[in-house]
C-alpha cells in the first residue's frame, strides 16, 4: 500500500466543544404571617401544605453522555471504516458529563473513510428541540429520517478541493434532551472520486441507529 497525502480538509479537521448552560428558576412565596390571617384560611382558597415543593424541575431523561467509544458494535466500525482499529479515539471535552465525541479514521489502499458520533446532553426537552431545530435550518438539501429518536435529519453534501472529492454524510437526531450526531465521509484518493450519495448516507444512517440505542440503554 502506498501512503499517501491526505487533503488538506482531512488533515485539519476539528473536534468540535460544546458547553452546555443549563438553568434553573426560583419561585418563592410565603404565608401571610400577620395576626389576622393566622386564625383563618380565606374563602375558596385551598390550605398550603407546608410538604409541597414550591416548585418542580422538569425530569431529564438523560442526566449523562454514554461512552461513544462503546456505541457501535465492531463489526459496524469495519465495514464503515475498513483497517480502523475498533475503539476508536474519544476527543477532550470540556465536560464529559454534556458532550462526548469519538473518531474513526482510516485509509485503505486508497479509499479513505471518517466516522464521527458524537452525544449531546440538554437541560430539558426544550433545549435539545431548539438546538436540533437550528441545526437542521442550517443544513439544507436533506430530510427526515424515519422512525429514529423524536426526530431525525440526514443531508449529504459534496465538496472538491485540489481535484479531490469529498462525501460527507450529518445525521443529526434528537431523544428527548438529549442530540445524536453522526458525520461520515470518505474519499478515493486514486480516481479523486468520492463515494457515492447512498454509502455515504445509508453508512451514517446505521451508525446513528445504534448510537441512539447505545444512548437509550445507557451504556457507559
Amino acid at each position: 500500500m502506498r501512503s499517501l497525502p491526505l487533503p488538506l480538509a482531512l488533515t485539519a479537521r476539528l473536534a468540535p466543544v460544546a458547553v452546555l448552560a443549563t438553568a434553573g428558576w426560583a419561585l418563592s412565596s410565603g404565608p401571610d404571617t400577620t395576626p389576622a390571617a393566622t386564625d383563618r384560611t380565606p374563602p375558596d382558597t385551598p390550605e398550603r401544605s407546608a410538604s409541597a415543593p414550591a416548585a418542580q424541575a422538569e425530569t431529564r431523561t438523560y442526566t449523562a453522555a454514554p461512552a461513544p467509544c462503546e456505541s457501535l458494535a465492531g463489526k459496524t466500525v469495519a465495514s464503515l471504516v475498513p483497517g480502523a482499529k475498533a475503539a476508536g479515539k474519544e476527543i477532550p471535552s470540556t465536560d464529559t458529563r454534556a458532550r462526548r465525541t469519538c473518531s474513526w479514521n482510516a485509509l485503505e489502499e486508497y479509499d479513505y473513510r471518517w466516522l464521527d458520533v458524537s452525544f449531546e446532553v440538554m437541560a430539558s426537552d426544550d433545549a435539545a428541540r431548539k438546538s436540533y431545530g437550528d441545526r437542521v435550518a442550517d443544513r439544507s438539501g436533506g430530510g427526515e429520517v424515519p422512525g429514529l429518536g423524536d426526530a431525525a435529519y440526514s443531508v449529504v453534501d459534496l465538496t472538491t478541493e485540489d481535484q479531490q472529492q469529498t462525501r460527507e454524510g450529518t445525521v443529526l437526531v434528537r431523544a428527548a434532551n438529549a442530540l445524536v450526531v453522526v458525520t461520515y465521509n470518505g474519499s478515493d484518493f486514486e480516481s479523486k472520486q468520492a463515494p457515492g450519495t447512498d454509502e455515504i448516507n445509508t453508512g451514517a444512517i446505521k451508525a446513528a441507529k445504534e448510537a441512539v440505542a447505545a444512548l437509550e440503554e445507557g451504556r457507559g
